[in-house]
């Protein structure tokens, strides 16, 4: 799959974007307190996305302690942030497809300082290598450094990515590590850095009960119910979509049956939480990219 390269037009849309990105980011991290429930922080940085005229490219995620990505809570899920959580907040918006995608991590208590800066400055030092012509290999072996220097590892299977129309993840991975990928960034590319730190040992595995979900192609499925549900997972235009934002709308029955048979016939692609393997804390840093000399953050405030 070829690179995205932003025009002229689309430009103004992933400013825009990242600008939102960045400040549901920040309310979200705000609402990271004991005892909030995570369901409500979640719906609270959608609203903040809607609130500011963005659309939501993917459900905002809140992913704890070893659970590295892709924790969405149901309707009526009553986890609650507790002191001494790991709490990692990744959100995204898009302006017509064009998307900003960021996230942080909160250590709810202080215990794990060293943890969040290593993801942290993981990813502020492989963006100010970024410039036209710099390889995967390169943005990862720095990431791969910082984070080993703070005495951690580097998640080897969940990487950055490139950001295109309507994609969250397209070409090319950015790793966290240097995997010998040599193939140059070209100029007006936008790519997401996205170190993962851990305690452990490095790898993540799929878990079960995923409530993260997209489209990958189309379907006729055979019952009235898959129907209605597909008549709603396609407004989403191939973004990601959770179960509590169908629940909410076609009841938990239709919508959980309805995304079953989506499932089994192909038309849907599950997304399921990601554990670390040997059950490490793990910490996430993220910006958005845009390839240039010197490098535009798409995702950053102004103030910041």
């Amino acid at each position: 799959m070829p690179h995205n390269i932003v025009t002229e037009e689309q430009l103004p849309h992933y400013r825009k974007a990242g600008k939102i990105a960045a400040d549901a980011l920040k309310h979200g991290a705000s609402l990271i307190k004991v005892g909030a429930k995570v369901v409500d922080i979640l719906d609270a940085v959608e609203d903040k996305i809607h609130e500011l005229g963005g659309e939501i490219a993917f459900p905002a995620q809140i992913s704890i302690n070893e659970i590295a990505a892709h924790f969405c809570p149901e309707d009526g899920d009553e986890i609650t942030i507790e002191d001494g959580m790991l709490a990692k907040l990744d959100c995204g918006a898009h302006i017509e497809g064009c998307v900003g995608d960021n996230a942080i991590t909160v250590d709810v208590g202080g215990k794990h300082a060293d943890l969040v800066r290593a993801s942290r400055e993981a990813r502020d030092a492989a963006i100010k290598i970024v410039k036209p012509g710099i390889t995967p290999h390169e943005i990862g072996e720095k990431v791969h450094e910082v984070i080993t220097k703070y005495g951690f590892e580097p998640v080897r299977n969940l990487s950055g990515h490139g950001v295109g129309p309507y994609l969250i993840h397209t070409a090319p991975s950015i790793p966290n590590y240097p995997n010998n990928d040599h193939t140059p960034l070209p100029k007006n590319s936008v790519i997401a850095i996205e170190p993962f730190a851990t305690t452990g040992k490095g790898m993540i595995y799929n878990a079960s009960n995923p409530t993260l979900f997209a489209q990958v192609t189309k379907g006729r499925p055979r019952s009235q119910m898959a129907r209605d549900v597909l008549k709603e997972v396609e407004k989403f235009n191939g973004l990601p979509f959770t179960t509590r934002w169908l629940t909410r709308k076609l009841g938990a029955g239709k919508a959980k049956f309805g995304i079953r048979e989506l499932l089994k016939i192909g038309v849907l692609h599950e997304y399921p939480p990601l554990p670390e393997k040997a059950g490490g804390l793990v910490s996430q840093s993220e910006h958005t990219v845009l390839v240039k000399d010197p490098v535009e953050i798409l995702t950053v405030l102004p103030e910041d």
